[in-house]
């Protein structure tokens, strides 16, 4: 079942929907990062001041060009970790369009999906990125301790994370967040495991960009092959 919505997922990767919602992740998350690097950049250098008195040196006035640049360095490399996470966020804010080109493909015959609001859907997202954040130091802190075991701690919070967060956005459209949450802890290996093979080429540049994409495209198929879904087989498969 897992490798069959993944198989189809990527089947379906040049939509034209799934471009435009990761170019709106990609496009909000570089604003984002833009803006906190400049904002660490000015920010370090008001915070020092234009000149500094310095003990047997006297006073100098390069200190604070040399926070800034320093700060600013330090954004960069920061930034670098933090891009897939936050990109994984923002990319959440879209995923219900992801879901309902994956449905309008395979899944014809369905009714309209319930539309999340859209405050609901920034709360989660927010809700999402917190849980990203310190979920992922979590887990760089487990890896610095059991260096051997890094990549499967990665791969299993992240996954774990993916696939709680993915699930519930694809189920929910069709039952309800209660409901939703109650069929995810019924399948919560399946979903485990999925998210695991999503959160693997989390680990390679560049394509865990598109990670939230295709995640949502093989979590909105994965519900709707489980046991009891709104919907059979997939259409093409109907077809057959």
């Amino acid at each position: 079942m897992i490798s069959r919505a993944i198989l189809l997922a990527l089947g379906q990767l040049g939509d034209a929907r799934f471009r435009a919602v990761l170019l709106r992740g990609l496009g909000l998350t570089a604003g984002l990062l833009l803006a906190f690097l400049l904002a660490l950049f000015w920010g370090v250098g008001a915070l020092v001041g234009d000149t500094l008195r310095l003990p047997l040196i006297g006073e100098v006035g390069w200190v604070d060009s040399v926070a800034s640049w320093s700060a600013l360095l330090l954004g960069i490399v920061l930034s670098s970790f933090m891009m897939v996470p936050v990109a994984s966020a923002f990319t959440s804010l879209f995923l219900e369009q992801v879901a309902q080109a994956v449905e309008d493909e395979h899944y014809p015959g369905l009714p309209a999906a319930r539309p999340v609001p859209f405050a609901d859907a920034l709360r989660d997202t927010l809700g999402f990125l917190g849980l990203l954040l310190v979920a992922n130091l979590g887990a760089f802190i487990l890896a610095l301790i059991f260096p051997p075991f890094a990549p499967i701690i990665f791969w299993a919070v992240n996954g774990f994370l993916l696939g709680r967060e993915y699930f519930q956005i694809a189920a929910m459209r069709r039952v309800g967040r209660v409901e939703a949450r109650a069929l995810r802890d019924r399948h919560r290996m399946s979903i485990w495991v999925a998210g695991v093979v999503m959160a693997i080429p989390l680990t390679v540049p560049l394509l865990n960009l598109i990670v939230p994409v295709i995640g949502a495209a093989v979590f909105t198929h994965l519900f709707h092959l489980l046991p009891g879904a709104p919907s059979g087989r997939p259409s093409r498969d109907r077809a057959r």
